[in-house]
Order: structure tokens, then C-alpha cells, then sequence
């Protein structure tokens, strides 16, 4: 063959083409599994993250094993359809850390699209319908002594998705902790959502809302809204996204967050009538603080 005709040319360039791009296939396969496991623990972290930070004592950092921990502090690990009922387990890893299942942001974009789609929805019966096909992850971690839910939010940012988790108390509503993070958003700016002075120092001891908005990110002073934090100054419009996205993940996880502070609710008040009638030892009367 003439190597120097434009055949020779035109079939060397697709050997190579051909091969290189095999070549960079069986790179991208063979680090798949390494891959999804950084993906996993990333998740496992932020979540950690979250949940801890009602308990100053603790630190997470590069020398932290987060799959031991998460497995040691997780209490439960499921989803939620749109209406509060159980939808799905996750593997909490309590037999073998490497099974933990946490759900990855490509999964969190999936039930974003639903719940936009829910929004979105033009009748009540394709609005039923969708809501049963949510998949909202909900973690419960037992941070020393005290019972902390985690539920994850996903947006779009500026110029590209933002997500995160906040960590709640037991009434379901008040923000013991939150940390967020993003794709591409602008460094010095709308970046800031994913430094503590942010998700820590204007978040924690704020609230859920029980009306709508749930809740807010808006430019201002709001010490005295419970149910909103100041935007980032020069980044108003990704704080105003990531609030979105805050309010819409919280208004359909609200369901079951209301179902659940009830019931733990219920559970400390039926703790409360049994202590107060535990009879008292032999020879003695019977206590029972309860008013007639």
C-alpha cells in the first residue's frame, strides 16, 4: 500500500482512533468499581458530616475511617414515597462496611426530576401517581445519646447542580446541622455554600416552617426568621437556588418527618406515664405524680 496515498491516511487514522478509544474504554471500566467507591464515601462523609455536628467532641477528618463510623452510628437507613411510608432499605453495613448503600448525587438528581415533575403535575391523580414513585433517602443516626435525621436537597445552581444534607432533631424541624456542596459554581462566591462558615454558622438552630415556604435562602438580615438564613453576598442567585432546592426536598420529606416527631413524641410521653406509676419498693405507697 502507498503510504503515501490519502487511503493509507484515512485507515491509519481510524485504526488509531479505534484503538486509542478502546484503550480509554478499558481504562474507564477497569476504574469503575474505584470510582463509585470514592463516589460512596464522599456521600457517607457529607452525610457524617451533618449528622455530627450537633456534638462538638466529634471530628471527622482524612485519618477518619467513615465507614466504620457511619456503620457504628447509623441507626436506620431507608426511603420514603411522597406520602411518609417506608419505600425501601439501605444497607447500613453493621455485618461488613464494604455493603454500606448510600444513594449517589446521579440518584439525587433522579428524584429531583420527580419531584419537579410533581410540582409540575396538572391533576391531583398524576400527582398521587408520581408521589408513590419517590425514593427519598432519610438516614437516623444516634449521635451520643441524641436521635439526629438526615435528609438529603438537590438544585441547580448557577452553573451547575447543588445539593446536600441537613441534619434534624427529633421534632423533625429544627436544623442541628448542614453541609452542601457543588459542581461548578463560582470560587469566592457562590463556591461558599460548601465552606462551614456558611452551612454551620447560618444554619444550625434554624427551623423547618410548617407553611410554604419551608424555607428560605434570601438576601438580608433574617436573625429573626427562623425558617430562613442570609444569603451569600455576590452570590444571590446560587443561595436563592440552594434554598429552592432545600424547601422542595423538605416539603415532601415533611410527610414523614411529621409522622415520625409524633411518634417519638408519643413514645417519650408513654415513658413519662410508666415512670410516674412504677409502683415504689415494699413498704412503701405507690408513686404516681400523675394529676387526677
Amino acid at each position: 500500500m502507498n503510504t503515501n496515498g490519502n487511503t493509507y491516511t484515512v485507515i491509519y487514522s481510524i485504526v488509531l482512533v479505534v484503538l486509542v478509544a478502546a484503550i480509554l474504554a478499558f481504562v474507564a471500566m477497569s476504574l469503575q468499581d474505584k470510582q463509585n467507591e470514592n463516589v460512596k464515601i464522599e456521600t457517607i462523609t457529607k452525610v457524617l458530616n451533618a449528622a455530627t455536628q450537633i456534638d462538638e467532641s466529634i471530628t471527622i477528618d482524612e485519618n477518619t475511617n467513615v465507614l466504620e463510623m457511619y456503620s457504628e452510628k447509623i441507626s436506620e437507613a431507608f426511603y420514603v414515597d411522597g406520602n411518609g411510608n417506608m419505600a425501601g432499605q439501605m444497607n447500613m453495613g453493621k455485618e461488613n462496611v464494604n455493603d454500606i448503600q448510600v444513594p449517589s448525587t446521579a440518584d439525587l438528581k433522579k428524584q429531583n426530576d420527580i419531584l419537579k415533575k410533581i410540582d409540575g403535575a396538572k391533576d391531583e391523580a398524576s400527582k398521587a401517581s408520581l408521589m408513590e414513585t419517590l425514593r427519598l433517602p432519610v438516614f437516623i443516626f444516634d449521635i451520643n445519646g441524641h436521635s439526629v435525621t438526615v435528609i438529603p436537597c438537590y438544585g441547580a445552581g448557577l452553573w451547575g447542580p447543588i445539593w446536600g444534607y441537613i441534619a434534624l432533631a427529633e421534632d423533625g424541624k429544627t436544623i442541628d446541622g448542614a453541609i452542601f456542596d457543588h459542581k461548578g459554581e463560582t470560587p469566592g462566591l457562590g463556591s461558599k455554600i460548601a465552606e462551614p462558615a456558611f452551612y454551620i454558622d447560618r444554619f444550625k438552630g434554624k427551623s423547618l416552617g410548617s407553611g410554604e415556604p419551608v424555607f428560605a435562602i434570601e438576601k438580608g438580615k433574617h436573625e429573626d426568621n427562623p425558617n430562613c438564613v442570609d444569603a451569600i453576598s455576590g452570590a444571590t442567585i446560587t443561595s436563592k437556588a440552594l434554598g429552592k432546592g432545600i424547601d422542595m426536598w423538605a416539603r415532601y420529606c415533611r410527610p414523614y418527618l411529621e409522622k415520625a416527631a409524633a411518634t417519638a413524641a408519643s413514645a417519650v410521653a408513654d415513658t413519662a406515664a410508666v415512670t410516674d406509676t412504677i409502683p415504689a419498693a415494699a413498704g412503701t405507697e405507690p408513686i404516681n405524680n400523675m394529676e387526677e
